[in-house]
């Protein structure tokens, strides 16, 4: 796993909502009080109104928001939209399709960007499907199966509203990604407004109204959280 750049947090959905005081530790670590939202992954879903929400949730905290509207592939390749994430100290992916966002960011000007900004030391943030598409490889939402992600982490893959019945009514996509992972991968299926948070020493930690569960060689690893390689704090 890669063991550079800032403090990145992965969420199971839900976010902008009571329950994630976790925003307050992130918004501590990026050093500022403000934060870029890309409402990517949620292009056809009124990415507007998910721009306000953050706003008004960040707004209890102290922070303002920006919603940088990068919704297509065009956007993603605009140096514009680039500059601005490339000088932000917290970006935001919001939730929605982890494949139309990864379809949008990959190998793209923006995604660069982030990638710098995150080894430069800014806080990175996705929830629901930007958590899913954050990771290399991904679990592909159609059915469980692990597909390409955008890998600004890598050596894991996180499946996100876990527990929802809703999403995985009887546990069959579950149950996919967990068998189908290579040997040693961990799947951390994250509950929503539950978020597994890596800061810039390489330390894992979890923080939310739920714990995280890690799926290592087709079953809960004893270890928890050390089962990701890395320091647990």
């Amino acid at each position: 796993m890669a063991s550079s750049g800032g403090t990145l947090a992965l969420i199971g959905g839900g976010e902008w909502r009571d329950g994630c005081a976790f925003d307050q530790e992130l918004l501590a670590a990026s050093g500022g009080t403000e934060v870029l939202v890309l409402p990517t992954a949620a292009a056809y879903e009124r990415p507007e109104r998910l721009v306000v929400q953050a706003a008004e949730w960040f707004a209890e905290l102290g922070a303002r928001v920006e919603g940088l509207m990068v919704l297509s592939r065009a956007d993603a390749e605009e140096e514009a939209m680039a500059e601005v994430v490339r000088r932000a100290t917290f970006v935001y992916l919001s939730g929605g399709s982890s494949l139309h966002l990864r379809s949008v960011l990959k190998g793209s000007a923006v995604f660069a960007a982030l990638q710098e900004a995150w080894e430069g030391g800014a806080v990175v943030a996705g929830a629901g499907g930007g958590a899913m598409a954050l990771t290399d490889p991904m679990v592909d939402p159609r059915g469980g199966a692990l597909t390409v992600g955008l890998g600004l982490i890598e050596g894991l893959a996180v499946f996100t509203h876990y527990g929802d019945l809703s999403e995985d009514a009887h546990g069959v996509k579950l149950h996919r990604s967990v068998t189908l992972a290579p040997r040693g991968l961990p799947v951390v299926g994250l509950p929503e407004q539950t978020a597994l948070i890596r800061d810039r020493t390489g330390a894992w930690h979890a923080a939310g109204v739920e714990s995280p569960s890690v799926f290592v060689d087709g079953a809960l690893a004893p270890g928890g959280l050390g089962a990701l390689g890395a320091p647990v704090r």
